[in-house]
């Protein structure tokens, strides 16, 4: 089980020293494995460090695996980003493992962790702690997890979450307004965030996520601080927009 040994962590942090990280989502189930190949190869130009593979609703084992094998002949190295226990695969190199921390559902609290370690376990997979807060918009992971998404015009509430995340032995806080959602995490939330982690002297690494359509919006969540951007349906609508919106990020 080489893999349980940490092989991925250590590159999303060797990769975060030498800059801010990308990564491109890829959902199974509104994705061909043909299609997710092609935006693999895309993504792999625009710069993007890895692929994460996960989606809330529909996605089934059949479809994670094909999807995961195409991108993984792109040379991509992924990470499963799970809605659900049958998006967990075998096939992928790393997944984070996640903590809902605004749900309102105990599911999500213990027993989905508790049914999810012996997969991950049994298939070989590296887990990576991930604390997961949906603010704003929400969209289907929100709708579906039962979340109450913390308000766009309460960073405080963001952050105070984060830091609990981090406090929690997270090594990831994933702070996410949705796939769809009309605009981002306010880049506030995320610099709130990431001063209270300091103050406390933990060092979680904090990945934003949804509604980035712009190479602004991507230079305020790094200039904030975030560590990582995650983007999805931007690569498909604009390969173009998406080499942009990876280079404003990292560079910024």
């Amino acid at each position: 089980m080489e893999s349980l040994k940490g092989r991925v962590w250590r590159s999303i942090v060797e990769k975060r020293r030498e800059g801010r990280l990308h990564f491109t989502l890829i959902d199974p189930d509104k994705t061909s494995p043909a299609e997710a190949g092609r935006i693999a190869m895309i993504a792999r130009e625009a710069g993007s460090d890895f692929v994460l593979v996960g989606g809330s609703l529909g996605v089934s084992p059949e479809a994670t695996d094909a999807v995961i094998e195409a991108v993984k002949r792109q040379g991509m190295p992924v990470i499963i980003f799970p809605g659900a226990l049958n998006n967990v695969s075998r096939k992928a190199d790393a997944a984070f493992f996640l903590t809902i921390i605004n749900s309102d559902d105990p599911y999500y609290h213990g027993i989905a962790q508790v049914q999810g370690a012996m997969i991950v376990l049994y298939h070989g997979l590296e887990p990576i702690p991930t604390c997961y807060v949906i603010v704003g918009h929400g969209g289907t992971a929100g709708f579906m997890v039962r979340a109450r998404p913390i308000p766009y015009e309460k960073p405080e509430l963001v952050a105070a979450h984060a830091l609990a995340c981090s406090m929690m032995g997270s090594r990831i806080v994933y702070l996410e307004a949705g796939s769809g959602a009309p605009r981002p995490v306010p880049p506030e939330a995320v610099e709130m965030s990431k001063k209270l982690i300091a103050m406390a002297g933990l060092e979680s690494l904090i990945i934003v996520g949804g509604g980035v359509r712009s190479e602004e919006q991507a230079r305020a969540l790094a200039r904030a601080g975030a560590d990582g951007l995650v983007t999805g349906t931007i690569v498909e609508e604009s390969p173009e927009l998406l080499a942009r919106i990876v280079r404003a990020f990292k560079e910024s």
